[in-house]
């Protein structure tokens, strides 16, 4: 990823502070924090002192009017900075920088930052719906959950704010809405949904047909399947996928008839193999697409990525839970810090090693924070 206008992107954030309190310049603090971020720094202090240590490089392209920012400035900037328009401007450069691709996948699906809970004042821990572009492992963008709703209503807000276009959108069971189906068709999208028992009838009743599929007769609804075999430290899994497709949509099922433009049911059995046990899951859903069992069995699996490349990772490399950001916007703020780091990271294919070690040498090697950055200077002072 080539990111030359990072910084423009952010340039003209609004600043939430009075005339009078202005004694750094604001970009100057997004910057700050975001090479910090980078560079493995978890906090506002880790944050303020690689300020510190880095203040002569620093130089080279920020003003830095009255020094290094305090942590405490930092902290009170970001828990004042208006969240919508910091994601606004973070959507904003991921699609400038990187268009997605026709076909893919984007999984959505929520995480709690755990850090962001404060007992004391009765505060629960937000909860961040994220889309993850599962091809370009990049995130897409974020949306906190309100605090008296769900991911329900979080999912479709987020849609609305990106091109789908194309794409085929994965989501957990608490998405598995009708309305949402109805937003990612308009949006001319396909979808594949999990489906579990918070739709019991339903449920029931695509259990029972695939159950039942081998006494109706195999040609009824164009059924496929596909089974693959991995093995991989010491343990060997199987993936079994059956479809089951009717371009009308299954109008004989109750209730199937309100999901737009459904056409295939998917049952899915996963089978791990350990040393010394084994265990068996079953998962259903429902999707749009034609009913090719080895593209809903990819589909599916790429869905995890969002667990394995983002949500992991987060709690990993970057020690998500144990952040304590709580006050005002700060959590949602610092999850998109998080966010933006996190997609340079990725895409900086020059150094080996996981996440977390690419965060150390972006902040023992300035050379290689710039590689990050997708910053080229031929000569100082330099932009981005």
């Amino acid at each position: 990823m080539s990111s030359p206008s990072l910084i423009s992107h952010f340039a003209d954030l609004p600043d939430p502070r009075i005339d009078r309190t202005k004694r750094h310049k604001l970009i100057d603090i997004v910057v700050i924090a975001l090479c910090g971020v980078i560079c493995g720094a978890n906090n506002w202090v880790a944050i303020e002192a690689y300020g510190q240590a880095k203040e002569n490089w620093l130089r080279q392209f920020l003003e830095l009017p009255n020094g290094i920012p305090s942590h405490d400035t930092f902290g009170d900037v970001f828990a004042r900075l208006d969240a919508d328009a910091f994601r606004r401007r973070f959507m904003d450069w991921v699609e400038a920088v990187c268009a997605t691709t026709r076909g893919q996948v984007i999984a959505f699906d929520g995480k709690y930052v755990r850090g962001s809970k404060d007992s004391t004042l009765g505060k629960n821990a937000i909860d961040m719906v994220s889309a993850w572009a599962t091809a370009n492992h990049l995130v897409l963008g974020q949306m906190k959950v309100d605090d008296k709703s769900n991911e329900i209503t979080a999912i479709p807000a987020l849609l609305a704010l990106l091109d789908v276009a194309g794409c085929l959108v994965t989501i957990d069971a608490i998405g598995c809405q009708k309305d949402i189906a109805q937003a990612i068709v308009e949006a001319q999208g396909d979808y594949v949904l999990a489906l579990k028992e918070n739709h019991p009838l339903l449920y029931q009743d695509v259990r029972t047909l695939f159950q039942a599929t081998p006494r109706l007769g195999q040609q009824a609804y164009a059924p496929d399947y596909v089974r693959t075999v991995e093995k991989d430290h010491g343990r060997l899994e199987i993936r079994e996928c059956w479809t089951l497709s009717d371009p009308a949509g299954f109008p004989f099922l109750p209730d199937a008839a309100a999901w737009v433009k459904l056409q295939t049911l998917a049952m899915l059995r996963r089978e791990r193999q350990f040393p010394d046990h084994t265990t068996v899951e079953m998962a259903f859903y429902l999707s749009s697409l034609p009913g090719s069992a080895s593209r809903l069995l990819d589909a599916t699996r790429a869905h995890w990525g969002i667990e394995n490349s983002l949500h992991w990772v987060l709690d990993v490399a970057f020690r998500e839970d144990d952040q304590r950001f709580r006050t005002g916007n700060g959590p949602q703020n610092a999850t998109i810090l998080r966010h933006i780091a996190l997609n340079l990271l990725k895409h900086e294919t020059t150094a080996k090693g996981g996440v977390q070690t690419r965060r150390l040498r972006a902040g023992w090697d300035d050379a290689y924070l710039l590689q990050v950055l997708g910053v080229q200077p031929t000569s100082l002072p330099f932009s981005f």
